[in-house]
């Protein structure tokens, strides 16, 4: 199939479950890869007894098959009138959508169930429902392709990450803090198959599991709350010391590490020192931002050329001005220049929503969107499923 230029919505609701980003993206194909350029991006919180419906279903340990199915549709609804909206917006015709859906369970390691041994992962969110609404095919489902062929089905990112911003003459790193934090490191010039990436741990998601039991908000804006306490060394000294973070890449983590079980026992730590609230925190950031930067130091820095790096950072994470603040002291000692992506023309809330318009726009024409080497998968694979208008 000749590979044409097309208009796409991709759609992402990720780990934190706090709502949907839309980004409207014009991809060109291009003589070595396709050109990306960003029309429009939208994000719409989830209505809260939706993302009440959401939370409870992650990694639960029971729950029927009829809230499951309603869920499913549910969020194909919201899907949908996500994309409504930004194009109502935004005039704009669509030629195709890529929809992520709602990670519920990713289970990226083997484990035996029924008397076999296997990897499995489950996005929820009904792609027939958003094609029958805005009348444009969809691509969805993007996971398991790459775990059938041996991947971890994450991270998915990192094509997004070698289109956009590979530079033959500087090393970058692009730090996407969700829920959980992923980074992809690109040596100077070098090709997609020596890019490597992978989950480095927590991101927003401990930090707003407590600000929720401690303040009842739904985040810490700005890091305003960890900028009034004191990190609580032993904790800090004692979750550095979790299994996960000794795992080569590639490797990825979720909820199922560190969901509600772990962030209640964390804070069950906390206050076990004699922390605050405020205590809590900042100890929840000073975790995140030290695994980025430990993860960084051990996996992705040996490979990088001499020079400054571009250390590029995306996600919610970029708007919490106590955690830059705390990456910055550990990162810029190591030589890299920390940015947003917004200083390179890519809004940091939409960058995964890109990400899944660049990977269905690969599907659609039938080209690989995994990286292996970021996967672990045997070989490049099509992802994705393509359900009709």
């Amino acid at each position: 199939m000749t590979a044409k230029s097309m208009a796409v919505a991709g759609i992402m609701s990720g780990t934190s479950a706090d709502g949907i980003d839309v980004a409207v993206v014009r991809i060109v194909p291009g003589r070595l890869r396709p050109k990306l350029s960003l029309i429009a991006h939208e994000g719409f919180a989830f209505p809260a007894r939706l993302r009440q419906a959401v939370l409870a279903a992650m990694n639960a340990s029971s729950t029927s098959t009829a809230e499951l199915a309603r869920l499913n549709w549910r969020l194909g609804i919201a899907y949908a009138e996500a994309v409504q909206a930004t194009l109502k917006r935004h005039k704009v015709k669509l030629d195709l959508i890529g929809c992520h859906g709602q990670t519920i369970y990713h289970q990226a390691k083997p484990e035996t169930y029924a008397g076999r041994k296997f990897a499995c992962t489950w996005q929820t969110g009904e792609a027939a429902v958003i094609a029958q609404a805005l009348g444009v095919p969809v691509a969805s489902n993007f996971r398991p392709a790459d775990m059938a062929a041996g991947g971890q089905g994450a991270p998915l990112v990192p094509l997004l990450d070698y289109v956009l911003f590979a530079d033959r003459q500087r090393g970058r790193v692009l730090q996407n803090i969700g829920g959980i934090a992923n980074l992809t490191a690109i040596p100077a010039g070098s090709a997609a198959s020596s890019t490597i990436a992978f989950d480095t741990g927590p991101g927003n998601m401990i930090i707003d599991a407590l600000a929720r039991e401690l303040f009842g908000i739904a985040f810490d804006r700005n890091g305003s709350i960890a900028a009034r306490g004191n990190v609580l060394k032993p904790v800090l000294d004692r979750e550095l010391r979790n299994p996960y973070y000794r795992l080569k890449p590639p490797r990825t983590a979720g909820r199922e590490q560190f969901g509600r079980a772990y962030a209640a026992e964390f804070l069950k730590k906390c206050r076990a020192v004699d922390g605050k609230p405020e205590d809590a925190i900042a100890t929840a950031t000073a975790l995140t931002a030290e695994t980025i930067a430990r993860s960084y130091a051990q996996f992705a820095k040996p490979p990088m050329k001499a020079g400054v790096v571009d250390y590029i950072v995306s996600g919610g994470g970029a708007r919490n001005a106590t955690l830059m603040a705390m990456l910055a002291s550990r990162l810029e000692p190591m030589g890299c220049s920390l940015a947003a992506s917004e200083q390179f023309g890519l809004p940091a809330e939409a960058k995964e929503a890109a990400a899944f318009a660049l990977l269905a726009w690969e599907t659609w024409h039938r080209l690989p969107g995994n990286v292996p080497s970021a996967t672990g998968a045997r070989r490049p694979i099509v992802l994705g499923q393509v359900t009709y208008a």
